[in-house]
């Protein structure tokens, strides 16, 4: 059924989806869209939705919401019954508990219904590091519950104080918070009782604290809104399943440092299950998790606690259950590890019933199932019962030729009975006789048992049935040719040679190459009678082409040193350093020291950023400063002599320092020269300091020079001005006062 909307945008989107169940940007101009119309319209759209992607508690959120507006409240429970235990989001638990305090409100058993799910909720998803406000609004709901008595007073108390005691010792965010609030809860029962309480408790709410640190650092950046999609390879997938690998890695390593085995596992199944709700469709993360309830489940059964590892032996059966019926429900991966789960605990009815039921999926390719289903049956049941399915196996069309390879090898390396194993082969030879990979393995079978005449009526019989096309037939005239090379004589060898080129020469790949041609004979394993240069020149690697599995010979040549310079060069492509790349932030100012660029700020390179992390803010520096183009402008223009004093023997002379007396200062330009000196104005500087237009140092001045502002060389007073910011003179005038 196709939708119609007015809306070219999200008619487009809408066709979007229909082509592309998982195109994320289409299905959220399309959300937009639906959140507008009335739901009775458009719900075959959200169940498409929620269809598509039924781990993703954002999608479920909005199709609840829309439900709750049409006041469909019975529409609304079961959408819950479908997806809240399953959908761990906290965003959709908060929709829940609110959908309870809404539409529950008005029944005489309200506060027990809300005392309930807030427990069934603080059971679920109480681990989350977003749950501060379900803890705060239960202890909350908790104190407003009105106490009828001394007794009933006791109980409310003791709710309130067992929730509080489980709350600080979860990590989550804001867990001061509550930490505080349970303090003052205590204070004002009973403040001798608070101490006590407060000491048996700090140790393990420091702990939550600290774990709830580490646990905000781990999991940033994780998208946890992000829909489970079938994987694209994209970066910021690789990111997210970096984040999501790492974030499990580090509950493993047990941060807690709980002595609780079952505390663990449920943390780190937690971390399983949200990964889950944005990685369905990655198989690895289902097998990896049910892999650690069955470790978890072996551990139990190591320790004698025979209870616990049933459980977790049924949750692993369960997990492997949820693997196999949900989006991944073709991945044959998942049914066969589940299979060897289920042989290991001896369910095999289990086995059989999950490879049945790979089975019955049309459209699936069934051949790797039945090799791998007649082998549980050779293992658990014997090797008649493993024929049995080699039988089904014949009858479902469906099958390929590796089932009659599967069952020969079988029936020789099991039963060594040679004689099966050839029926099986001249089965298989029968209905595919025009498959050139069934009957290279046939002749593997043949040249393991060393059997060179049957081996070579093969040959014959396949080579001149005429079921094999010639472009079909070059791997098996090489087979030939390397046979006949290893066991034949020289005339048989040219003999198989001038029968190969009839056939070969058909096809324009080996037109003109007959010195390529020969090199089969000489060949061996990755060794060639020429150099990778020359079996191009004469086109060898051209007439491999034409091979079913040319890589097996190629690669070895294209590993050799001398590489063609054209084909390593067609694999570089031109990449821009992405590390120099910054976001596109425009902003008005600049801190000082930014490099400012119009799509922002570009960032100071790290040995500067590090300097500028170790010395003090410059919010604190107020002078002096210093005018950077006029001092460079000085050392620009500075003069210094062509050699430095020498050294005297008894070290440093002191006197060098005088050089810096000795050099010809030049401050003022051509122009400024021109300017008679009392049409000069003087100025101040940076520093506060009345400065001349005119200033020199000249040659020879002796130590009591007073520098370039004295009156000694004829230019202004030598009058300062105090600075503005002098912090040596500020402290001085406050000792005074």
């Amino acid at each position: 059924m196709l939708f119609q909307f007015s809306n070219e945008s999200v008619q487009k989107a809408y066709l979007a989806t229909e082509e592309n169940p998982y195109d994320l940007d289409a299905w959220n101009i399309l959300l937009r869209e639906l959140q507008s119309r009335k739901v009775e319209e458009i719900r075959p759209i959200f169940e498409k939705l929620v269809k598509n992607f039924p781990t993703t508690g954002r999608f479920w959120k909005v199709y609840i919401e829309q439900e709750m507006k049409a006041r469909n409240y019975d529409k609304v429970e079961k959408l819950f019954q479908r997806c809240l235990i399953k959908v761990l989001n906290i965003d959709l638990w908060r929709l829940y508990l609110l959908y309870i305090r809404e539409s529950k409100a008005s029944l005489p058993t309200y506060k027990e219904k809300m005392a309930q799910s807030y427990d069934f909720a603080l059971e679920k998803i109480g681990m989350d590091i977003q749950s501060f406000s379900i803890w705060n609004e239960y202890t909350t709901f908790l104190k407003q519950v009105e106490a009828v008595g001394q007794y009933a007073e006791n109980q409310r108390i003791s709710a309130v104080r067992k929730v509080y005691q489980k709350a600080v010792m979860t990590p989550m965010i804001s867990v001061e918070t509550l930490w505080k609030d349970y303090i003052a809860f205590e204070n004002g029962i009973n403040p001798i009782i608070a101490e006590k309480m407060s000491m048996e408790r700090s140790r393990d709410y420091m702990n939550a604290r600290r774990v709830a640190k580490e646990y905000e650092a781990i999991t940033r950046g994780l998208n946890r809104n992000y829909p489970s999609i079938p994987p694209t390879g994209s970066n910021e997938e690789s990111k997210q399943v970096s984040l999501w690998k790492k974030y499990i890695a580090w509950e493993k390593a047990n941060p807690l440092r709980t002595e609780d085995p079952t505390v663990l596992a449920r943390r780190i199944m937690f971390a399983y299950e949200q990964c889950l709700l944005c990685l369905g469709h990655h198989p690895d993360v289902w097998y990896e998790a049910a892999l650690f309830l069955e470790n978890t489940a072996k551990t139990f059964t190591e320790k004698g606690d025979n209870n616990s590892a049933k459980v977790f032996f049924e949750e692993a059966a369960l997990m492997y259950e949820r693997a196999t019926s949900g989006v991944l429900n073709k991945n044959l991966l998942l049914y066969f590890s589940y299979a060897d789960f289920e042989e290991g605990r001896m369910k095999y009815e289990k086995v059989h019933s999950t490879y049945q039921k790979i089975l019955d999926i049309e459209d699936v390719d069934p051949t790797l199932a039945f090799v791998q289903y007649m082998k549980f049956a050779r293992r658990a049941e014997g090797i008649k019962s493993a024929r049995s399915i080699f039988k089904k196996a014949r009858e479902d069309p469906r099958s390929k030729y590796h089932i009659y390879v599967a069952a020969a090898l079988m029936e020789y390396y099991c039963s060594k009975d040679q004689n099966i194993a050839f029926r099986i082969f001249e089965l298989g030879l029968k209905k595919f006789p025009d498959d050139p990979e069934f009957t290279m393995c046939y002749l593997d079978y043949l040249s393991h048992l060393n059997e060179d005449n049957n081996t070579r009526v093969l040959f014959e019989r396949v080579l001149t049935s005429g079921n094999l096309p010639a472009e079909k037939s070059v791997d098996i005239w090489n087979k030939f040719l390397e046979f006949e090379s290893n066991i034949g004589d020289l005339s048989s060898i040219i003999k198989i040679e001038k029968r190969r080129s009839s056939v070969l020469n058909q096809l324009k790949e080996f037109e003109g190459k007959e010195t390529a041609q020969i090199v089969d004979r000489y060949k061996f394993l990755d060794l060639f009678p020429c150099s990778t240069y020359e079996l191009k020149a004469i086109g060898y690697t051209d007439v491999l082409s034409v091979s079913s599995n040319p890589n097996k010979i190629i690669l070895p040549l294209m590993n050799s040193d001398h590489v063609d310079d054209h084909e390593e060069n067609e694999d570089k492509i031109c990449r821009p350093d992405f590390s120099q790349m910054v976001p596109f932030k425009p902003k008005m100012d600049a801190y000082p020291g930014e490099h400012f660029i119009p799509g922002g700020s570009f960032p100071m390179p790290p040995a500067a950023t590090h300097l500028a992390s170790i010395i003090p803010p410059a919010i604190y520096f107020h002078g002096p400063f210093v005018a950077v183009d006029p001092l460079m402008d000085l050392f620009r223009r500075l003069q210094l002599p062509d050699a430095a004093p020498p050294p005297t023997g008894d070290g440093v002379d002191p006197n060098q320092f005088e050089l810096a007396k000795s050099v010809h200062w030049v401050m003022h330009t051509e122009k400024e020269e021109e300017v008679p000196d009392r049409e000069r104005e003087p100025h101040f500087n940076n520093f506060g300091r009345r400065r001349g237009n005119k200033r020199r140092f000249q040659r020879g001045h002796q130590p009591g020079f007073h520098g370039p502002d004295s009156e000694e060389e004829g230019g202004e007073s030598n009058s300062f001005l105090p600075p503005q910011n002098d912090i040596y003179r500020s402290r001085q005038q406050k000792r005074v006062k």
